[in-house]
């Protein structure tokens, strides 16, 4: 088999570094998201991080699709990438729906404007860490463990959700929280649902998956 030519072995090299460097450019993003985020104090103090926090945002998102389409087009896939672009994303997104259910996104009573309440945080991120532990145990055990398409959609509505919801915070009344009856108050609250909804579905074909894999391995339940 002929080597590498120096200039094919140099221009794969650039390529393997571009995935990488898309995925440090979202960590970056993520910081500053969260660092614009935490500066807003619902109802009046720095409305004008809403919108940049949101294109932000959306920029980190189109990194994260980014990354991994190249990768996989120009074959270098990494470890690095296979551990910091999940981390990445669910810093990103995770991040994102903590800083919404956060006490500046509240109202005097302590009610999310955002839509996002704590206990759906946490519920977001309960269902991050099952699947991350099932796939280190599956993936530990020789068991492939990628992403499914359960999961790329539930990708697609995080990122949809957080700029949408910012985005509507922007131009919404100061006193979404005062009238029940605003439209933009049953919207935010529609969507902080749906993204709680599908994340949780999601997670489904990845505990069936793991049943299916440790039944057929003969792992006994403890």
């Amino acid at each position: 088999m002929p080597a590498e030519s120096p200039n094919y072995a140099e221009r794969r090299d650039f390529r393997a570094s571009i995935p990488n460097l898309l995925t440090l450019v979202r960590l970056g993003l993520t910081a500053l998201v969260i660092a614009y985020l935490s500066m807003y104090q619902h109802p009046a103090d720095h409305r004008w991080v809403l919108p940049v926090a949101a294109g932000l945002f959306i920029i980190a998102a189109i990194t994260d699709a980014l990354d991994g389409h190249l990768a996989r087009k120009w074959n270098v896939v990494s470890v690095f990438g296979r551990v910091m672009d999940p981390f990445a994303d669910k810093a990103l997104v995770l991040g994102a729906f903590i800083m919404l259910a956060g006490p500046g996104f509240a109202d005097s009573l302590g009610n999310s404007i955002s839509g996002v309440t704590p206990w759906m945080a946490v519920v977001l991120l309960a269902r991050e860490l099952l699947v991350t532990s099932i796939r280190g145990v599956m993936e530990g055990s020789g068991v492939s463990f990628g992403a499914n398409w359960a999961g790329k959609a539930k990708m697609i509505v995080q990122s949809i959700a957080v700029p949408a919801i910012l985005l509507l915070l922007w131009f919404g009344p100061k006193d979404v929280m005062l009238n029940p009856s605003l439209p933009v108050q049953l919207v935010l609250y529609a969507i902080a649902w749906l993204t709680l909804i599908v994340t949780v579905v999601s997670g489904a074909p990845y505990l069936a998956a793991a049943m299916r894999a440790g039944v057929g391995a003969g792992v006994s339940k403890p």
